[in-house]
């Protein structure tokens, strides 16, 4: 890597309110799409094309260049700014009822006038779809949309949630054309037909190809004339294809032995490693209903001898960072509560009062489960790695089972493992994405924890407050509680990575924490 790419952290506009009242940014310039196309390879796969399906890191990056959503997170930033809207706000004091006025002239890419009718049709349908696999769960509080005219949208919520604004501004916000979408079952004939920076000129198993869309209207600038994504199966095939000339650059899919490899390689100068934030995390999950994980004292004791640094270092080659709570650095109202409980180190004499203080005299018997398929073959490697840890302290007797996804998912839905991996790529960026989802009602885990204070009292406070800053001190009491009781033992915070020729450029308005992986910031010079 030529040098450490820092991203700006500060706001683009001085508070959401006024970001999304006034804009900020370029206003209504339209990309013109000038310069070379670009190729980019990638082993995720894209789960779905249509909105309503796809909850996944490789659809989103679809949704996010192919469709407009009311509102968008410029690069750089978490506060989002206007997009196919001209402005939005709350109209009331609660953060129930949100109102949105769209930009003049918006059309979708087949020429068909976007209007505020299907922006409703967009949520209704999500909504009435219900996919399980696409993100109608994070749209579970809208009550009833409203449109008085073609211009104006209005939400009424069920609940006060001053995040309402960060999760339309991310895929599940996407705009779909009405007269293109049914409203009550998936598109499948492998089309997209949005209003946002790109069309979807073809889609198939081996690569999807993009082209400038000249009819978007909003904040972006294209600074390339078309994308091409192809999809590789292998981690050594995408390494080898960018080292080769065959992509000008590769995101998501490269093992992380290969990024250290190619970070720490004196190359011939045609590759560049880019790195960017991320606030993607990693977590173990403990069974509080688990005859052994169960005990607060099995946990504390993991706690107490669980080394992230030797993690970090031995299994993920230092492309991640150590994380010590359940919100990850660079989100509003982050803390470092396991540090403060439990350090940084191994506490082996600590680890074992608390085991024998939980009434358990010899090893505590564990097993940790795993799925490769899903969050990557060093899943297992990191696993084996904690299970060491834990066996050598000499206080527990921990082994590691592997499984397919689909199996992996139903285990964790029956509640049978005492222990396993959890991996969390945030929705949008706010604290809110990090505790209600594992600790709000009708959460993820199913590791049978409930804690009143947290559920029934902070989070529905943390959710009507309009000043997120302001609900900092709840978020922190959130994290202290959930390190205390440790229904979870947060373990890495990720990083972004891209690798790429070295006529590649604006990379690094493409990997922050808004996970917005944005096409057009992305230019590539002719090679020599």
């Amino acid at each position: 890597m030529r040098k450490r790419d820092q991203l700006l952290a500060a706001p683009l506009c001085a508070g959401l309110a006024a970001a999304l009242l006034a804009g900020c940014g370029s206003g209504d310039d339209e990309g013109a799409g000038v310069g070379e196309p670009v190729v980019m390879g990638m082993t995720d796969t894209i789960q779905s094309i249509d909105p309503a399906a796809g909850y996944d890191p490789g659809s989103w990056l679809l949704f996010n260049n192919v469709f407009q959503s009311l509102i968008s997170f410029p690069k750089g930033s978490t506060t989002p700014q206007p997009e196919a809207a001209k402005s939005c706000t709350f109209t009331d004091d609660s953060s129930k009822v949100y109102r949105c006025t769209l930009k003049d002239g918006l059309e979708f890419s087949n020429g068909d006038p976007l209007t505020s009718k299907d922006v409703k049709h967009s949520f209704d349908r999500t909504l009435r779809i219900n996919d399980k696999n696409g993100p109608a769960v994070m749209l579970a509080g809208l009550d009833k949309i409203q449109t008085p005219n073609d211009k104006t949208v209005v939400f009424h919520l069920k609940t006060p949630d001053a995040t309402f604004p960060m999760k339309i501004a991310s895929g599940a916000g996407s705009i779909v054309d009405r007269k293109e979408y049914p409203a009550d079952k998936l598109r499948t004939d492998g089309k997209a037909i949005g209003s946002g920076v790109y069309k979807l000129d073809s889609y198939g198993t081996k690569q999807a190809v993009f082209s400038v869309n000249p009819s978007y209207k909003g904040p972006a600038k294209v600074k390339n004339s078309g994308m091409t994504m192809k999809f590789y199966d292998s981690q050594t095939t995408l390494k080898h294809a960018v080292q080769d000339g065959k992509v000008d650059l590769a995101y998501r899919g490269l093992a992380n032995k290969d990024i250290a490899g190619l970070d720490q390689a004196v190359d011939s100068g045609r590759t560049q490693v880019v790195e960017g934030d991320s606030a993607e995390t990693m977590n173990l999950v403990l069974n509080t209903k688990d005859p052994v994980a169960g005990k607060l004292g099995v946990r504390k004791a993991m706690a107490y001898t669980i080394d992230r640094a030797a993690l970090v270092r031995d299994v993920y080659q230092r492309t991640v960072e150590p994380l010590f709570s359940i919100v990850p650095a660079g989100i509003t109202g982050h803390s470092t509560a396991f540090f403060d409980t439990y350090g940084s180190r191994p506490q082996h004499d600590k680890a074992e009062a608390a085991l024998r203080g939980a009434g358990i005299q010899g090893k505590a018997k564990l097993t940790l489960w795993s799925t490769p398929t899903r969050y990557g073959p060093d899943t297992d490697a990191a696993l084996q790695e904690i299970a060491q840890q834990l066996n050598s302290s000499g206080l527990f007797d921990a082994k590691v089972k592997s499984v397919p996804f689909d199996q992996y998912e139903k285990g964790v839905a029956a509640g049978k493992y005492p222990v396993y991996v959890k991996g969390w790529v945030p929705d949008y960026p706010d604290p809110d994405n990090f505790t209600q989802p594992f600790f709000g009602k009708g959460n993820v885990l199913n590791n049978g924890y409930d804690s009143a204070r947290i559920a029934r009292g902070l989070l529905p406070r943390t959710a009507a407050e309009p000043d997120r800053g302001a609900a900092k001190k709840d978020y922190r009491e959130v994290q202290q509680i959930v390190a205390d009781e440790l229904p979870v033992i947060p373990l890495w915070q990720g990083k972004q990575y891209a690798v790429a020729r070295d006529t590649v450029s604006g990379l690094e308005w493409t990997l922050d924490s808004s996970t917005v992986f944005r096409f057009w910031e992305i230019s590539k010079s002719s090679e020599e």
